[in-house]
């Protein structure tokens, strides 16, 4: 199976119980859950219970609260608070070892017509193919990677600006990547929307340190997400090209705060992203 199977089967929750569902974690070396991984989970979790057809999620909003055990299952509880003529929320808990890790409360709404309006995609960005692949971009940093350099990856991520290990101290105001799902997926907005909320969390919180030119492994750096929220604006693939347009909002009292939207190549913008997170620097 490629690395976007073992995405789609981890997303794949098992249902216990009306309104339970069940999801586990990868087979990796990891400390603790991977933040976009239980966003998407529990995303997955709300939609299994929107019985109206073509209702769609449109927002999102959500906690991390305790790291998760990345050796035992999840548990998705879901309160189904209500269901209107045009939206229908829900709120999702996930529970590990008793206690409540991450929650989540999301909105669906279906397809009407009206005014529209958005920000202009960046211009002059190279396109995605132009740019290396991960593996690539990443080779002069491999020892300082380990065993995270050779990680099967599902989303194919390319830097546009400086990635995170190659910051020299230069301060920035933004960073610019393409993302996408690394194969095909079948034709579900489901899939797709799941799959961008994993993927929104992968690089967002670094943006924090862009005005510092710090990078990842900075000495005495500790980072975590502490919420996220996410609004879909228009139709949009996952597994085709989006531009992650990314900066830095604010970081203060060890919280960095950054913003994000993700366009289509043709220029839709298709999601707005903010996040906030620990970032701490102690000094050895």
């Amino acid at each position: 199976m490629s690395a976007l199977d073992d995405l789609i089967t981890l997303l794949d929750l098992e249902a216990i119980e009306v309104n339970i569902f069940r999801g586990v974690s990868p087979d990796e070396n990891r400390q603790r859950v991977f933040g976009g991984q239980v966003a998407g989970q529990a995303l997955v979790a709300a939609t299994r219970t929107i019985d109206v057809p073509g209702r769609l999620v449109h927002s999102l909003h959500a906690y991390f609260l305790r790291p998760g055990d990345p050796n035992v299952p999840i548990l998705y509880e879901v309160d189904r608070i209500r269901d209107g003529k045009s939206f229908s929320t829900r709120r999702v808990v996930a529970v590990q070892h008793g206690r409540a890790i991450f929650n989540l409360q999301a909105s669906f709404h279906g397809p009407e017509t009206g005014l529209d309006y958005q920000v202009p995609i960046p211009l002059d960005v190279p396109a995605a193919e132009t740019l290396p692949d991960f593996k690539t971009r990443m080779e002069p940093h491999k020892a300082r990677i380990g065993d995270w350099f050779d990680r099967p990856r599902p989303i194919d991520v390319r830097y546009v600006d400086s990635d995170p290990f190659s910051r020299d101290g230069s301060p920035l105001y933004g960073q610019r990547v393409w993302l996408r799902a690394d194969g095909v997926l079948p034709d579900d907005p489901t899939l797709h929307a799941c799959i961008v909320t994993y993927a929104s969390d992968m690089t967002l919180l670094d943006t924090s340190l862009l005005p510092f030119g710090l990078t990842l492994d900075a000495p005495g750096m500790q980072m975590a997400s502490l919420d996220h929220a996410m609004w879909f604006h228009r139709p949009f693939r996952a597994d085709d090209w989006l531009l992650y347009d990314q900066r830095p909002i604010s970081i203060a009292g060890a919280r960095g705060l950054a913003g994000g939207n993700l366009f289509t190549a043709d220029g839709a913008l298709a999601v707005s992203v903010v996040q906030e997170g620990l970032v701490r620097v102690t000094q050895p």
